[in-house]
């Protein structure tokens, strides 16, 4: 597993949760690493559900997920927004 290779997983409000959670799984087998932006309320649910199914994926094979939650700044069209990563 390499960790140079990092992926980024955008999640919106009607991502479905399961496929999220499996791309998790996948991109943490591949490369041991993910990140998992969301941007809005339902977006943040749907992430943090999709995390959790991820680690019931990953906790039979002996890969323990840790997420490490951060806010990050971004600009979409000039209009500044916060996403959680």
């Amino acid at each position: 597993m390499s960790s140079t290779s990092r992926s980024l997983l955008r999640v919106s409000h009607c991502s479905p949760v399961p496929k999220v959670a499996g791309a998790i799984a996948h991109s943490i087998r591949a490369h041991g690493v993910v990140d998992v932006q969301a941007i809005g309320a339902a977006a943040v649910n749907r992430r943090v559900k999709a995390i959790a199914l991820a680690k019931s994926f990953l906790d039979p094979e002996g890969t323990h997920l840790v997420p490490v939650p951060h806010m990050v700044p971004l600009d979409e069209d000039g209009t500044p927004l916060t996403a959680i990563r």
